[in-house]
C-alpha cells in the first residue's frame, strides 16, 4: 500500500526525535509546492503530537513577486494559528548569486531559529531534489561524498536542520495540496534553462527511459552513502596519527599525511578546509588536488576561505584573513563558527588582524604572526581589549576554542 506524504513526514519526525528532542519545530516555507505541503503536513503532525510550530519565509529581494509570496505564506499561517516571520536578505553580492543566496538562507534561518528557540528547522527537499542533485554532482565529477544522499538531520551554524520529505515525491506533495484545496506559487526560475537544476529536471524523463529513474538514482545515492561511512571512519583513524590543531589552524605532519592513500588524504584535507572555514561544503575536487599539490611543493595557496602553507615538515590549513573582514561577533555569540568569547555589552569580536602590533608578547606564544592575526580579539569600538591567543589582555575571556577532538568529530559528521 502506498505511503502517504503525512506518513513519510511523521516517520521522519519520529526518527529525528529518537536522536534528540523535537517539540518546537521551525519550518522554512517559501510558498512553493514542496514547502507549502510541508506546512500542512507539519500542522497535522503538531496537532497529533502536541508539538508547536514556527514558520519563516526568506525574501532574497531578487524578485518583485517574492513579497507577495511571503504575504501569502503569512496569511496561510495566520489561518492555521502558526506564527510567521519574513527574513530579508539585504546584501546580495556580485558573483555566484545562487550560492550566495543559499548561504544567506542558512544564515538568516539559523539566527531566526536561535531567536525563536526552535529545536530544529525543517527544509522541504524531496526525493526529486535528491535525484536531481545526484545528476548535477555526477556531471561535476563529484566523488563518493558528493554522490551520497542529502543529509536528513545535521547541525550547522548553531542550529539543527531536518529534511523530513526526502522519501516523498514532488507530485505526491502537490497531490496532497490539491486534495486539501490549497494553492501554492511556482517560482519562474524553476523553468529557467539557464540554471543547471532546471536543465537536469527537464532531462529526467529521458534518463528514466534509460533506466535511470528517480528511485534508481536515489538507491545509488544510498549505496554511496554506505561507502562514505566506511571512508569517513578510515579518515578518522588516520587523522589521529598525523593531525594537531593550534590556534584554530589544522596542521598535518607531512610524512604520515603524504603516506596515506590518496582518497583518505584528500578526505582529510577537505575536512580541514570545511572545519577551519566553518563551511558545510567541500571545494571542487580538481581545485582541492591542485591546491594540495602546490602547497606541499612549498607554494602558498588560498582555497575556500583558507590558506594552505607548508611549514618545514607540516602542512598547515589556516583561516584566510581577508575572508574574516566582515565576521563580527557580539555577546553570547559564536565567532567564525568555532570560537566563543565572553564579551561585555557594547564590545565586539573581530579578527585580530594588524592590531597584533599592539600585542608586545605575541612571539612568546610560539604561534606564527599570520595565524594569530586570524584569531579572535575583543574590541571596544576600535580599541583592542583582549586577544587571548596572542597573550594580550585577559586570557580568560576565551571560553571555547577549536580543538583536535572537535576536528576529529567533524570528520564523521559530514
Amino acid at each position: 500500500m502506498p505511503v502517504t506524504p503525512y506518513e513519510i513526514f511523521s516517520a521522519a519526525l519520529d526518527r529525528a526525535r529518537a536522536r534528540g528532542p523535537v517539540s518546537h519545530l521551525g519550518l522554512a516555507v517559501s510558498g512553493g509546492g514542496d514547502s507549502m505541503a510541508m506546512l500542512f503536513l507539519a500542522h497535522d503532525w503538531a496537532q497529533a503530537s502536541a508539538g508547536s510550530l514556527a514558520v519563516a519565509t526568506v525574501d532574497h529581494g531578487l524578485r518583485p513577486e517574492a513579497r507577495a509570496e511571503a504575504a501569502m505564506v503569512a496569511q496561510t499561517c495566520e489561518g492555521l494559528g502558526i506564527p510567521h516571520d519574513v527574513l530579508t536578505w539585504a546584501d546580495a553580492p556580485d558573483g555566484n548569486l545562487q550560492d550566495a543566496a543559499r548561504r544567506a538562507r542558512y544564515h538568516l534561518l539559523s539566527g531566526w531559529a536561535g531567536a525563536q528557540g526552535v529545536d530544529a528547522v525543517a527544509l522541504a527537499h524531496t526525493g526529486d531534489d535528491q535525484a536531481e542533485t545526484f545528476i548535477m554532482r555526477l556531471a561535476r565529477g563529484s566523488g563518493v561524498d558528493g554522490l551520497a544522499p542529502m543529509r536528513d538531520d545535521w547541525r550547522h551554524q548553531g542550529a539543527r536542520w531536518l529534511r523530513p520529505l526526502l522519501a516523498a515525491s514532488r507530485s505526491d506533495l502537490r497531490g496532497d495540496l490539491r486534495a486539501r484545496g490549497q494553492s501554492w506559487v511556482d517560482d519562474p526560475s524553476n523553468d529557467d534553462p539557464r540554471f543547471d537544476r532546471v536543465r537536469v529536471r527537464q532531462a529526467m524523463s529521458d534518463l528514466a527511459a534509460l533506466g535511470l529513474d528517480r528511485d534508481r538514482l536515489i538507491d545509488t545515492a544510498r549505496h554511496m552513502g554506505a561507502a562514505r561511512e566506511v571512508l569517513q571512519k578510515a579518515a578518522y583513524d588516520a587523522a589521529k596519527t598525523c593531525v594537531r590543531v593550534e590556534a584554530g589552524d589544522v596542521i598535518f605532519a607531512c610524512a604520515p599525511y603524504e603516506a596515506l592513500p590518496v582518497e583518505t588524504r584528500h578526505r582529510l584535507l577537505a575536512a580541514a578546509l570545511r572545519y577551519v572555514a566553518s563551511n558545510p561544503y567541500r571545494p571542487r575536487y580538481d581545485a582541492l588536488c591542485a591546491a594540495e599539490a602546490q602547497a606541499l611543493a612549498g607554494k602558498k595557496r588560498t582555497l575556500a576561505g583558507c590558506v594552505l602553507t607548508r611549514q618545514k615538515d607540516s602542512l598547515c590549513i589556516g583561516r584566510e584573513l581577508s575572508a574574516l573582514r566582515d565576521v563580527v561577533g557580539t555577546a553570547g555569540g559564536v565567532w567564525d563558527g568555532r570560537w566563543r568569547l565572553q564579551v561585555a555589552p557594547g564590545q565586539v569580536i573581530r579578527a585580530l588582524g594588524p592590531d597584533i602590533n599592539a600585542c608586545d608578547t605575541w612571539r612568546d606564544t610560539g604561534v606564527s604572526r599570520d595565524c594569530l592575526m586570524t584569531t579572535p580579539a575583543i574590541f571596544d569600538e576600535n580599541t583592542l581589549i583582549a586577544a587571548p591567543e596572542a597573550g594580550f589582555g585577559d586570557k580568560n575571556v576565551l571560553k571555547t576554542a577549536p580543538s583536535a577532538a572537535e576536528f576529529l568529530k567533524s570528520i564523521l559528521s559530514h
